[in-house]
């Protein structure tokens, strides 16, 4: 009769078909998010490195925000928008020029915008770039438009080269501002070559507003 009898041929059988039921429900739908790497009821600082660990291992900042937007509920549409704020001219310290291996000569643009999803401002950033190594229609969105920097760069296949990372729980408090996390990267393109330097100052309006565990006191408002 073979390896085995027949009511071990019939469990076997039916354990496969239980098995192979959540691929085959997979297969004819979307594939959920991964789940919170973080607790419902986490901590901000847990929360805080949660995020900073996503960071690290993306390739695009604005991706990861959308998606922890998404995720933790901080806007009925979860997009992330470049708002620029004008006015604003810094040069580039000499490290920067360092870091993208051009010299004084070069031309480079500056970009300072808030990342806003909803009503939230979630971080603030100086991104410094070389507009030669861009699209002609990439410039022109960057000067023109509140597209996050990384949206419209995403044609030229960029990779994110972190050079510094910080968390701060409490935050580091300047005026206004509440920074949770500071990010120095640098972006190169499919070639290689950097084409871009960011300084990204993540605000503490990035954490969800959580409620109460049961029996505690919620960690953040």
């Amino acid at each position: 009769m073979g390896p085995f009898n027949r009511p071990d041929r019939l469990r076997w059988q039916a354990a496969s078909v239980l098995a192979a039921a959540p691929i085959a429900a997979l297969a004819a739908g979307d594939v959920p998010a991964p789940p919170l790497d973080a607790p419902v009821h986490a901590s901000p600082a847990a929360l805080v490195a949660d995020l900073h660990r996503r960071l690290l291992a993306g390739q695009s900042a604005t991706a990861t925000l959308e998606a922890w937007c998404a995720e933790h509920g901080l806007a009925d549409t979860p997009r992330v928008r470049a708002v620029r704020v004008r006015g604003v001219q810094r040069d580039a310290p000499v490290e920067v020029r360092s870091a993208l291996a051009i010299n004084d000569a070069t031309p480079l643009r500056y970009r300072r915008v808030q990342l806003t999803c909803g009503q939230r401002v979630l971080s603030e950033a100086d991104n410094w770039y070389v507009p030669s190594l861009l699209t002609a229609a990439m410039n022109h969105a960057l000067d023109s438009s509140d597209e996050p920097f990384g949206r419209v760069v995403a044609p030229l296949d960029f990779k994110r080269q972190t050079l510094h990372d910080r968390e701060f729980w409490p935050p580091r408090v300047d005026g206004a501002r509440a920074t949770v996390l500071e990010v120095r990267a640098l972006l190169r393109d499919g070639q290689r070559r950097p084409f871009s330097y960011v300084v990204e100052n993540y605000q503490q309006e990035i954490l969800p507003r959580q409620t109460p565990a049961p029996g505690g006191t919620a960690p953040h408002r």
